[in-house]
């Protein structure tokens, strides 16, 4: 690693995939083109049972192009050298870490296999505990593998996180990767939380990226697919809380870290792209449906008084339910789909902390 690169703060990039090479390797692509020079690529593959972990080899060694309508693939950087761990040597340290420091940010990755599918929550702390255990950065970078970078991201995150020392995690603006053919449109760039509607609004949403401030935003949630965490957050809150596998995890550690008395920003004036629900089957989904509903009752159970979830479950008879009817039933014909959200309800009321 050049001498250079000490004059930045380090940050840990975990990359989360699970039988999603395809996207995998354009996210990874895109992030070895960053402008940074102090970084750690940390690939966390979740037991996926397809070819994920051989055509990420094969993508570090340069034998599989990446194509993508945001860049040109870029064969100067391969190979990249691999540094593999299974789950139990990464949890416990074991790392030829001089070994690693000897190679450049763009010719290095460090490649987790996970024993089982954990969730996000459950395989992000795997990789969040390798960094802050082995690498001691200043910042991990969460990032999904369904997004593609610009290269100037990861340094103006960082750059406003160290003109703002009460910041504790950050966001970028993040774009439709394909929105009726648009790639400037807002999907997501800080969000303010209603609790008793268990809802959020989202800043500038399904808007052309020109409408978004230029100046970062408090707000009261960042995105999970991409969130730069200061290390210190993960010290004072804690990780992502694994009974939730999946959805309002990254909520529930957004209120945490604002109650700590951390900052929450959007920095609109830099960049992701985002394939949306890609890895669990879309927004219709069994899965979907079942995780997002119990998870926000849980979310708001363990974050917000009485009161607030009272308040949420009237919303929900009233409102949500027949809402949830007319749509998945009359309208989509899926009937399943709608059983599934009244089991969400059902233990999201009476179930907290149940793991299926």
């Amino acid at each position: 690693m050049s001498k250079k690169s000490f004059e930045f703060p380090r940050v840990s990039i975990i990359i989360l995939n699970w039988n999603g090479w395809r996207d995998t390797v354009e996210c990874l692509e895109s992030v070895y083109r960053i402008d940074y020079p102090n970084y750690d690529v940390i690939v966390v593959d979740n037991a996926s049972h397809d070819e994920s972990i051989q055509k990420i080899k094969e993508y570090a060694q340069g034998k599989l192009k990446v194509k993508s309508k945001f860049f040109d693939y870029n064969p100067e950087n391969k190979p990249i050298k691999v540094f593999e761990l299974d789950e139990r040597e990464a949890l416990n340290g074991k790392f030829n870490r001089p070994l690693y420091e000897k190679y450049d940010s763009d010719r290095r990755m460090i490649l987790i296999r996970n024993r089982g599918n954990y969730g996000y929550a459950g395989g992000n702390n795997v990789g969040i505990k390798f960094a802050l255990g082995v690498l001691n950065p200043e910042y991990v970078l969460i990032l999904n593998p369904d997004t593609v970078v610009e290269p100037s991201m990861v340094r103006d995150l960082i750059d406003t996180a160290e003109n703002d020392k009460k910041a504790g995690i950050l966001g970028p603006a993040v774009l439709y990767y394909d929105y009726n053919g648009r790639s400037d449109v807002v999907d997501f760039a800080g969000a303010f939380l209603i609790p008793w509607k268990g809802r959020e609004v989202r800043l500038g949403c399904k808007r052309p990226l020109h409408f978004l401030p230029k100046t970062p935003v408090e707000v009261d949630k960042v995105e999970g697919s991409c969130m730069l965490v200061k290390g210190d957050v993960f010290l004072s809150v804690g990780l992502f809380d694994e009974a939730f596998f999946c959805y309002w995890e990254e909520t529930d550690l957004c209120v945490r870290t604002k109650q700590k008395g951390f900052k929450l920003l959007t920095v609109p004036t830099t960049r992701i792209w985002h394939k949306k629900s890609t890895s669990t089957g879309g927004g219709l989904s069994k899965f979907y449906v079942y995780h997002f509903y119990r998870n926000k009752l849980w979310f708001l159970r363990k974050n917000y008084p009485k009161s607030i979830f009272v308040a949420h479950i009237i919303y929900t008879i009233i409102y949500e339910t027949p809402f949830k009817f007319v749509q998945l039933v009359l309208k989509y014909k899926a009937i399943r789909t709608f059983i599934k959200y009244l089991f969400g309800i059902r233990d999201g009321m009476f179930k907290f902390g149940f793991r299926d």
